[in-house]
Order: C-alpha cells, then structure tokens, then sequence
C-alpha cells in the first residue's frame, strides 16, 4: 500500500496528518492520522507486592484517573531515558532495576503512538518534578488490590491495565510480585 501525506495541523507533542493511500485493488482512499513520537508506562513496584499508581487528572476526559506514570518521547531521546525522566517526574522514584516488558499501539487506526512499557525496581524515593498543570497524586498498593481495581473497573485507563496485565501474567510471577 502506497502512501504520502499532507500536514494539516502541527502541535508541540504531535501532528495530524491527511495520508492518502492505495488499497490493492488499486483504489485512493485518505486517512485523518495523528503522528506522535512515541510514548512510554511505568510499572513502579514498591516493596515486592506493592506498585505505585497515580491519581492524574485528564482533563480530556473530565475525570481524575488511576494510572500508571506514563509521558511523552522527547525528540531524540530514548524510550529508556523518558521512563527514568517520567518516573522521577510524576512519582519522585529513581530505579535501580529496569526490564521492558513489552510495546503497545494505543489506538492504529488513527495514531501511529508506539508506547514502550518497563517495570522499574529498586526504586529510591525522591522528589517530585511535575510539570506545569499537572496534578499528580502517588499511591502505594498492594498488588492484588490493584488487579481487583482493574477487576471492578476503578481503573479504565487502557495503558494501565495492559501494563498490571502484562507484568502480572509474565513477569510477576516470576520476581515474586
């Protein structure tokens, strides 16, 4: 499939794309695309079977959310580096430990985000870094009572629940979480 694109609007964190494409049976068709840097999760655990979420107010949907620290790619940096840079951010931890568990396409038909998920361990408590109208509260929780948050659907954010998920059914497990 061929594609080529025309920059309809272009903001400090991500651009929105008209892509036209050719289907193989030969026929144009166009997409509304937002391009992105990327972006990374953090799956902080704290004491063996504890994790460390945040309650982050999204003003896109209204509503205060439990997460994950989470941010955005900065040009050029690495995947790595903005887990270290969000997870001092939004929690005040540093980790000695870190293992990527995996990657995730938040929403491929309409965002080309790559989001990169680690665990962090070891972690030293620090202090916090938020950004400008970020309001950011850090929560320590046993692990169990995290998955029952997801079980009960106090926790809707999708990157959130696929990280718990993922580390639970890989990695937990195995490092005593």
């Amino acid at each position: 499939m061929s594609s080529e694109y025309k920059l309809l609007l272009k903001t400090s964190r991500f651009d929105v794309v008209l892509r036209q494409g050719t289907s193989r049976e030969g026929k144009t068709f166009s997409r509304d695309i937002i391009l992105h840097l990327g972006s990374v999760a953090i799956v902080p655990l704290v004491e063996g079977r504890k994790v460390c979420l945040i309650r982050n107010q999204r003003l896109a949907v209204g509503q205060t959310l439990w997460e994950i620290p989470a941010g955005t790619r900065e040009l050029g940096e690495s995947p790595k580096k903005t887990a270290e840079r969000e997870l001092q951010e939004e929690t005040g931890y540093v980790a000695g430990k870190w293992t990527k568990i995996g990657e995730l396409l938040l929403s491929p038909g309409i965002l080309n985000e790559r989001m990169y998920v680690y665990v962090a361990e070891e972690l030293r408590q620090g202090k916090q870094n938020l950004e400008e109208g970020e309001e950011i509260e850090t929560h320590v929780l046993a692990w169990d009572t995290a998955l029952e948050m997801i079980d009960r659907g106090d926790i809707v954010d999708a990157k959130t629940i696929s990280a718990l998920l993922m580390w639970d059914r890989t990695g937990a497990t195995n490092h005593g979480t």
